[in-house]
């Protein structure tokens, strides 16, 4: 039996600020009431655009939108 080690490149510390691999790329449009159940139950939520996840971070202002869920939200109000 053997084991490998898995060595993590050296990367430049201002490259890779911003660049988790937690931080959502976008954010999502979810119903409200399904946000708090997720952020402590840990259950999924289907966005408007489709996509299912566990809700793991709050969007802040100027956060990146999911364009998908934007235009479909964008609909709705009308």
């Amino acid at each position: 039996m053997s084991t490998k080690t898995l060595e993590k490149p050296d990367v430049d510390s201002d490259a890779d600020i911003g660049n988790d691999d937690d931080s959502p790329k976008f954010f999502h449009y979810v119903r409200k009431n399904k946000i708090a159940e997720s952020a402590v139950m840990g259950n999924y939520v289907v966005a408007l655009c489709g996509e299912t996840f566990p809700v793991t971070k709050s969007a802040k202002p100027g956060s990146p939108v999911c364009p998908d869920c934007k235009k479909i939200y964008d609909r709705m109000k009308k």
